[in-house]
């Protein structure tokens, strides 16, 4: 069996010395591949993303890469030209792909499909194309292929074409956008897009939604029925509670845990959320409804305090810098309104740090996740998991969490600042027993479909 993903189990940075220094990535691919043994004939393939990755590539025998740097399993990592890579990652799926199914443009104003966005999309079919290349060359007769994410829509119909004998599976991590919102891409290009997907003998989402929706955008774009008989599957991605829960519990989160504790105040609240600095995130209307919630609730002001870790992501784009820099803003807006000698309503954190997150996470009486759009969303599922004495989840009806959490979850409209403020007015208040009770159930539920459950189904499925 064969995975195919933009980033891969392990990345590679250069020393001044020109030595290689290998990082293990983590992720519910990297649970989920270990879950199928270290004796089984797997190859994972997946792209350079930097210097230190070409350069280990161009170290490595056939690009395969050692095996004490990938845990023991076979990697192949593709040395994609820079500029095509750069074309085809941050000007088609981060740019154009990423929005549609986010539904995020500014549409009076963007996207503008001109002939810069149709050279781009050629590098973005030249990147698949080597993906199903080297898929072609690495698997066994009838092997079953894995292909992940909007990265990759194009691969599984290039992959049949090269290897008809392959079962191949594709799955989408991001929401699908509805028909009306999906044609805002050029016919042709659609059109392309579902085909691509449809080379695969099965196509998977994270939730029924999205797997409706890439089914009417096929009705839509391309007449009714499913033209190539490919199933379509839908497999929800739960939390690893078994790796959450030990590393929630060793000595540097423990550390981290009592300097949270030291910023917020003895005997207060906190709301916390964590993120990428990702624009459907939506970090500034969450920090906009935590305003709200001191204007409007002022027994909260001294009494709350919102951690909120914003980490960087695709920092290459001005229009995350600049989001970042809103963000940022925010923030130290409502610091300077509302904070006193003795409390800061804002503790912002913009650098990543795993540790100081599953602290925040256990010492949470609230959590605070509400993307306008989110294929499925792990924080909310991770927070309840890592608890300590229970926290009461306020969730966005637009991520795809929702179908699974909503029961026990206070849900709101991501755009509705005044009703967030609300929801996280009722979150507080909460009686102990009521939000110990709301977040068993969410850690029931947030544990259902470990990332072995929800890879080895899609596996099992694609064989079947």
């Amino acid at each position: 069996m064969l995975v195919a993903s933009n980033r891969g189990p392990v990345s590679y940075t250069v020393g001044s010395d020109g030595e290689l220094s290998s990082r293990r990535g983590g992720g519910g691919l990297v649970s989920g591949l270990s879950a199928i043994g270290p004796d089984t004939d797997a190859v994972w393939v997946c792209a350079a993303l930097g210097d230190g990755d070409r350069e280990a590539v161009r170290r490595a025998d056939g690009g395969l890469l050692p095996a004490e740097d990938t845990g023991g399993q076979r990697v192949r990592m593709l040395d994609i030209d820079a500029e095509v890579y750069a074309d085809a990652y941050n000007g088609i799926a981060n740019s154009a792909l990423w929005f549609v199914h986010h539904m995020m443009y500014q549409t009076p104003l963007e996207p503008v499909f001109d002939a810069e966005f149709r050279r781009q999309w050629d590098a973005y079919r030249a990147y698949n194309q080597a993906f199903a290349q080297a898929l072609a060359e690495e698997a066994a007769p009838g092997a079953a292929v894995l292909i992940q994410d909007y990265h990759l829509a194009l691969a599984p119909r290039m992959l049949r074409k090269l290897r008809p004998d392959l079962r191949i599976g594709h799955f989408s991590h991001t929401p699908w956008a509805p028909p009306d919102y999906f044609r805002l891409l050029p016919d042709d290009i659609a059109a392309e897009l579902l085909t691509g997907i449809l080379g695969a003998d099965r196509a998977a989402f994270l939730t029924r939604r999205w797997a409706d929706a890439f089914t009417d955008c096929c009705h839509a774009v391309l007449g009714p029925g499913i033209p190539s008989g490919t199933e379509i599957g839908v497999h929800g991605l739960g939390a690893d509670a078994e790796f959450l829960r030990e590393r929630a519990h060793r000595a540097d989160v423990d550390e981290r845990m009592a300097v949270l504790r030291e910023q917020i105040g003895e005997g207060r609240r906190s709301i916390v959320r964590v993120d990428r600095t990702e624009l459907s995130k939506n970090i500034v209307r969450g920090l906009l409804a935590y305003r709200r919630l001191l204007e409007d609730h002022p027994e909260w002001r001294a009494r709350v305090v919102h951690v909120a870790f914003a980490y960087p992501s695709r920092q290459d784009l001005a229009l995350y810098r600049s989001y970042m820099d809103e963000v940022r803003r925010v923030a130290e807006e409502i610091n300077s309104e509302y904070g006193t000698e003795g409390w800061t309503p804002v503790l912002l954190h913009l650098d990543d740090d795993f540790a100081r997150s599953l602290a925040a996470y256990r010492l949470a009486d609230v959590a605070l996740v509400n993307p306008i759009r989110d294929g499925m969303n792990l924080v909310a599922k991770e927070v309840p998991v890592v608890s300590d004495e229970g926290v009461a989840l306020v969730l966005s009806r637009e991520a795809g969490a929702y179908e699974e959490l909503s029961e026990h979850a206070i849900t709101v409209n991501p755009y509705d600042v005044v009703g967030t403020a609300e929801a996280l007015h009722e979150a507080l208040t909460l009686p102990d027993p009521a939000r110990a009770e709301r977040s068993k159930h969410l850690s029931d539920a947030a544990t259902a479909l470990p990332p072995t459950k929800w890879f080895l189904d899609q596996l099992n499925a694609l064989r079947g």
